[in-house]
């Protein structure tokens, strides 16, 4: 038997504003579009989306930290592209022994760090 990850999915309440925050403000490749669903990183074994929160179960889960982590080329522009679009910053970009780190997050409150490393 083979298992593998398909997807990773952030609920959302407005599929229009995600997609602005998304595609963009943050840049990310979309690999497919429904009235539901966006899923980005085409060719990708595995897909990250953004659903429309249509259950109660997950309406829920909008508006929190989602730990996922992206791993951004040019980190520095893309979080000043992000913060003149209007994205809130939890953590400031910072400078570790690690690399660069910033959490951000979109329009509903969905939380995710960004990484250069």
């Amino acid at each position: 038997m083979s298992i593998t990850l398909k997807n990773i999915v952030i609920f959302v309440t407005d599929l229009a504003k995600a997609k602005t925050f998304y595609v963009d403000l943050l840049g990310l490749p979309v690999a497919g579009q429904s009235e539901m669903l966006i899923e980005f990183f085409p060719g990708a074994v595995t897909t990250l989306g953004v659903s429309l929160a249509l259950h109660e179960d997950s309406r829920s889960l909008v508006g929190r930290h989602t730990g996922i982590s992206l791993k951004v080329e040019n980190i520095v522009s893309v979080c000043e592209a992000l913060e003149k679009g209007g994205a809130q910053f939890v953590e400031p970009l910072e400078s570790s022994p690690w690399g660069k780190m910033a959490v951000v997050q979109d329009f509903d409150g969905n939380m995710m760090a960004l990484v250069d490393r």
